[in-house]
């Protein structure tokens, strides 16, 4: 009986080279030891960086004693590339670990069932929660999504569809409010709505300014997926006698479906912890308001700014409570959008 050779993986490691690494490994980890304790740098960060300096020098003088100087080169440049990874992750790492941490001893089963109606930041982490907060968030971005999203799609439209004059400019201007700070945001709705015509808080004035920083992200990841659909596809639109509109209404926007869902959850992410806007428009009130066009209303990056200028320990736990909350929601979002792309990608396939 036959059997089917396996394939061989020239690129794996073989127990000797895998046997050397783990020897680099640990003579980086002993010289950077040593080299901490013998001399005036200490702290974490110092160990890092002697520990990937003698790991480059290391492998870089292995590989030039077996293969020469190119091969050398090779393994600094891995080096600075693994170096450059961690670099990256790590920062990501330690706030996910500081935030947990701190956070746990603030979650319990009243946080997500009560409000600060009849509580104050100082009291002990029992009494009060989470309610006005979750429910002002989600009050807020569902009102950003429904004024956000129909002008960043129809200005994606305009600019892979229509391809007018002003595509340049419109494009531009897109771009350019991409990196509007959010206080600028908050500080036009409070000049030119606020205090001219409402006069009063609310979460509709803070919807607008999040409504602000959130068209660029619909227009712009919009604009990217729409341009991902194949010409071939509009062309036999019309060669079967469709308008232009219709044919992107039947057939373009419905093979983009996922793409702009994912759009709409990116934008979502990007204003779900924008707080400047919030502490000049909405108020922050400490009780559910379920009308976002009369009276304060409640956020949770208000809380958690709130919470940390009470001062108090229970305060400090409170806002680290509702930075868990938050960063669980935005990690959420973020996870649906990668995966909505990445089935749009096997789909494609």
């Amino acid at each position: 009986m036959s059997t089917t050779p396996t394939p061989k993986k020239p690129w794996a490691l073989t127990p000797k080279a895998r046997a050397k690494e783990v020897f680099l490994l640990l003579g980086a980890v002993i010289a950077s030891i040593i080299v901490v304790q013998a001399t005036a740098m200490k702290g974490k960060l110092a160990y890092f960086a002697v520990f990937f300096i003698a790991y480059a020098f290391f492998t870089a003088a292995a590989q030039y004693v077996a293969r020469g100087k190119a091969a050398a080169k090779d393994a600094v440049v891995k080096t600075l590339v693994v170096a450059g990874a961690v670099i990256t992750v790590l920062p990501i790492a330690s706030i996910l670990f500081t935030v947990i941490q701190k956070g746990l001893p603030g979650i319990h089963l009243g946080l997500f069932t009560q409000d600060m109606s009849m509580a104050t930041p100082t009291d002990p982490i029992e009494n009060g929660g989470l309610l006005h907060a979750i429910t002002g968030t989600l009050t807020l971005v569902a009102i950003s999504l429904v004024l956000s999203v129909p002008i960043g799609i129809l200005t994606a439209l305009y600019l892979t569809e229509i391809k007018g004059r002003f595509t340049g400019p419109i494009r531009f201007l897109v771009q350019a409010m991409s990196g509007v700070p959010s206080i600028v945001a908050g500080l036009f709705i409070l000049s030119a709505i606020l205090y001219p015509i409402t006069k009063s808080y609310s979460g509709f004035m803070g919807a607008l300014a999040l409504t602000i920083l959130m068209i660029p992200t619909v227009a712009r990841t919009s604009e990217e997926v729409l341009n991902l659909i194949p010409q071939d596809l509009r062309e036999a639109g019309t060669a079967l006698g469709g308008t232009q509109w219709r044919t992107v209404a039947m057939i373009v926007l419905p093979a983009a479906r996922s793409g702009l869902i994912t759009a709409m959850i990116l934008g979502v992410a990007r204003i779900a912890g924008e707080t400047a806007p919030l502490l000049l428009l909405t108020g922050g009130g400490d009780k559910v308001n379920p009308n976002p066009f009369n009276g304060s209303i409640g956020s949770l990056p208000y809380y958690i700014w709130k919470s940390f200028n009470a001062g108090s320990p229970e305060a400090i736990t409170r806002a680290w409570a509702g930075l868990l909350v938050l960063i669980v929601v935005v990690l959420i979002l973020f996870v649906l959008a990668r995966l909505l792309t990445s089935n749009k990608m096997k789909a494609r396939k």
